[in-house]
């Protein structure tokens, strides 16, 4: 080891000056150097750098030389979390609390991993048990207020907000905590200047701005300052792209998720001819009705869930990878459709089988229920679902694709490949009108029975909406689906339409032509779809 630079980078540390620390220690390590320290260093460097992968190789170097160290362990999975792959940054952690159950920072960390995956009450725990070991760690209270703020909870998010703020009067999350609390109980002048003062400082990290330029447009949106509000949207948005996966070493960028999905459509097209009937289509499975409710996100999929569920004899699960197994075998390189087209039913009973396993682990028993399996993108899986389950029922949601696209641009997801063809409205577009053509596809290839519910006609027929929904899943209407906001708050809504349908029924539609400017570009991406649909151009 070099030990005058060993010494330099420490005399950096210790003033605080991380930067220069990690750029030495990036040259050691170029220069054939293995230490523990310097490769945690070169892993801040590459994570201040938005290249998440390339921190997380880093710490896996600096497991191989500390093995079992719960502090490296615990910050592989938070670059995991930062990489979008959230189930394996929660695996992860939980190893290490399985071998050292009282690791407060990794509690911390399965705290926001969880409440990345919209798992807010594990997360919420996860916070608590922070609490319980340390008191005085603001940020396990700034969580808190934050899960509180989604879930709509004014009370919880004041108090937890005071507490993190009395130990760390700076704390950031508790500052946007309250105001996405003020913008939902329509302060949105205190929430707007709440948030003028964040974006004012110069200390926040990236992830933390780009919280607060999201909110800041949502409370300019709703005061009509239109052209500021898009502005904050685009600089959230470009902080959240930062995280896109990077090129090879080859420099060759990866496929996009538009990529992907075309090319499962393109596989649909020409392998559907093998597909083969099987002589038991059927395939019963535990469930009563089996209902899956799709279409694109932000099209209304999280009410109509909400709907089904607060009937009696309904269980519903919300954005579960049901078909996980099915797809890693199948769908990932969709040329394998071909196979499964030409499975016959014993050769699919595995697949079901651990569908239906899926089911239970995610704490849902089926059996004699009608079940409701909701995912907007699970659209893209519709070539599994028609033939591993070919009595199941199809409900694909709508609503006008200008308002979708645009609210899909507007809203903070959790980083996944679909997410980051969000981060500009001709990319949403084109995004949209992929899983549209793949959804069309589909319906005109594969036997599905399917049937439509329009956004719009939920909001402005209720009744008789629902009514047909629920003669197509074979359920009785009542009434209580009328309650539905009753049922969101009971169960919890994990998806970024949380607050809208703890509201109940209000119309949102046509929000999309206060940026009509915006617009012009992405018109002619969206109009075949706003046609065929039967929207007003």
């Amino acid at each position: 080891m070099n030990r005058d630079r060993a010494k330099r980078i420490d005399e950096r540390l210790a003033v605080g000056d991380i930067t220069q620390a990690a750029t030495w220690a990036q040259q050691a390590i170029d220069e054939g150097e293995q230490d523990v320290m310097y490769l945690n260093l070169a892993a801040w460097r590459c994570e201040e750098a938005g290249d998440f992968a390339g921190a997380r190789r880093r710490l896996e170097q600096a497991l191989r030389l500390a093995p079992g160290d719960p502090s490296i362990t615990t910050a592989i999975g938070t670059a995991l979390r930062k990489e979008g792959r959230l189930a394996e940054a929660v695996a992860a952690i939980d190893a290490t609390l399985a071998r050292h159950p009282d690791h407060i920072v990794s509690w911390l960390e399965r705290g926001f991993a969880l409440e990345a995956a919209g798992s807010f009450h594990a997360a919420a725990q996860s916070f608590e048990t922070v609490v319980l070991l340390d008191p005085t760690l603001a940020a396990a209270h700034a969580g808190l207020a934050w899960i509180a703020a989604i879930e709509g909870d004014r009370q919880r998010v004041l108090d937890h907000a005071a507490r993190a703020h009395a130990i760390e009067p700076n704390n950031v999350t508790a500052s946007y905590a309250i105001a996405r609390s003020e913008i939902e109980q329509g302060l949105l002048e205190a929430a707007r200047d709440r948030l003028d003062a964040l974006l004012e400082r110069s200390d926040i990290e990236p992830a933390q701005r780009m919280v607060a330029l999201g909110l800041s447009g949502d409370a300019l949106d709703r005061l009509d300052a239109t052209e500021t509000a898009y502005a904050r949207y685009q600089a959230a948005n470009r902080l959240f792209d930062r995280g896109r996966p990077r090129p090879d070493p080859n420099g060759e960028a990866p496929p996009t998720h538009s990529d992907f999905v075309r090319a499962i459509g393109a596989a649909v097209e020409t392998t559907h001819a093998r597909w083969q009937a099987t002589s038991d289509a059927a395939a019963p499975g535990p469930a009563r009705r089996h209902v899956f409710v799709l279409g694109y996100p932000r099209s209304g999929t999280t009410l109509v869930e909400n709907i089904l569920a607060s009937a009696a004899g309904v269980e519903a699960l919300e954005e579960s990878a049901t078909l996980i197994d099915a797809e890693q075998r199948f769908l990932l390189d969709p040329r394998e459709l071909a196979t499964l087209f030409a499975l016959d039913t014993p050769a699919l009973d595995e697949w079901r089988t651990r569908y239906w396993d899926r089911v239970r682990a995610a704490g849902i028993d089926p059996t004699d229920r009608l079940f409701v399996d909701m995912d907007p993108l699970k659209s893209i899986k519709l070539p599994l679902i028609a033939k591993l389950f070919a009595d199941a029922r199809i409900v694909i949601v709508r609503r006008d694709p200008r308002d979708v696209v645009w609210s899909c641009f507007r809203t903070s997801f959790a980083r996944t490949l679909a997410a980051f063809d969000h981060v500009t409205l001709e990319r949403a577009a084109r995004h949209y009108d992929a899983v549209m053509q793949l959804t069309q596809t589909c319906l005109d290839r594969l036997p599905i029975t399917a049937h439509v519910v329009r956004h719009e006609q939920v909001v402005r027929d209720f009744d008789a909406t629902t009514q047909a929904l629920c003669a197509f899943v074979d359920m009785p209407w009542t009434p209580d689906l009328r309650r539905f906001d009753r049922t969101a708050q009971r169960r919890g809504v994990a998806t970024a339409s949380a607050s809208q349908v703890r509201k109940g029924l209000f119309d949102s539609n046509d929000r999309w032509r206060r940026y009509a400017d915006q617009f012009d570009t992405v018109a002619p991406i969206l109009r075949p779809w706003v046609e065929r649909f039967g929207y007003r151009s």
